[in-house]
């Protein structure tokens, strides 16, 4: 063995003791990941995520998935034909696009993680399980209801986004008996879901696992994104902020664009029972692990 192999191998343990602490911490805690973006559309990276998240699962942490796939619905779309509008930015989600989207989240996208995860845990068993918020009506969602404001008038009117919905109740039954089971089953989610009357309606992701991790009680929800997490006004990573500082940089324009919405779900989350939430960026390889099992973290963590 040369010496530099060596080494590694010392370097590698000094890695794994130092991680203990932490380790004994998530043991048989709930994390829920959001996982999209960039990071998802890239193979090589996903196999990470999948193996990743398959350790997770060894050392003790019981993993939950959400997915998104808004790139890849738009994809699937013009492929169809099927031409989507939108208000103020927001896709308006008509039949044609409905049917669409609950092909590629419930079915390509969902069965792909899911393989992905069987295939990084097949020497120890560990198997992905996909399934949609229509499973056991783990999801029943009510329509989202939007206000425009008139530039003419300044009255407030009504859009109908059509067929997307936001969750009303979460059912975690099914979550919790794969999470338990003697099995080692790792839960994959597609964000949709089914109205009191059986409807289906696509619902956003971030909002999704926003609402699992509260029905769950879990530890961490990850946020996933293509960012590095929340950035001051010089472009400095933010690694902490209570909920009223969350608050606060959105009213104080800290926070911009997209990260405004991922604010919002990790104050809703932690508002609803989650430890604390944590927007890291996805595509960087190991950022889970980065985040949950050493001293500084890997994004910006929002708590009480």
């Amino acid at each position: 063995m040369s010496q530099v192999t060596e080494g590694q191998g010392w370097a590698t343990a000094k890695t794994l003791a130092e991680a203990l602490p932490y380790i004994q911490i998530y043991d048989r805690e709930t994390v829920v990941i959001k996982y999209g973006g960039h990071a998802m559309g890239e193979e090589e990276v996903a196999k990470l995520f999948a193996a990743d998240t398959v350790l997770l699962k060894m050392l003790g942490v019981h993993p939950v998935v959400v997915h998104g796939g808004g790139p890849q619905i738009s994809a699937w779309l013009e492929k169809a034909g099927v031409k989507s509008t939108f208000i103020d930015g927001l896709r308006v989600t008509d039949e044609a696009t409905m049917e669409v989207a609950e092909m590629v989240l419930s079915g390509a996208i969902n069965k792909e993680i899911a393989n992905w995860i069987t295939q990084a845990g097949a020497e120890a068993d560990v198997r992905g399980v996909g399934l949609s918020g229509k499973d056991a009506r783990l999801l029943v969602v009510e329509k989202v209801t939007r206000t425009k404001k008139d530039p003419e008038s300044e009255v407030e009117r009504m859009v109908d986004l059509g067929f997307v919905g936001e969750p009303k109740k979460v059912d975690p039954t099914i979550l919790d008996a794969l999470i338990h089971a003697e099995e080692d089953y790792i839960p994959v989610v597609a964000p949709i879901g089914v109205s009191e009357a059986g409807q289906t309606y696509n619902i956003n992701a971030d909002t999704v696992a926003g609402a699992i991790a509260g029905a769950l009680g879990a530890k961490r929800m990850l946020l996933l994104t293509d960012v590095a997490g929340v950035l001051d006004r010089n472009g400095e990573l933010i690694r902490q902020l209570s909920v009223a500082e969350a608050k606060k940089a959105i009213s104080d324009g800290v926070a911009t664009g997209g990260m405004i919405p991922k604010l919002e779900t990790a104050i809703a989350a932690v508002e609803a029972g989650v430890e604390a939430v944590v927007i890291l960026d996805g595509r960087r390889p190991h950022a889970m692990l980065v985040e949950l099992f050493t001293e500084h973290g890997a994004g910006t963590l929002v708590c009480e």
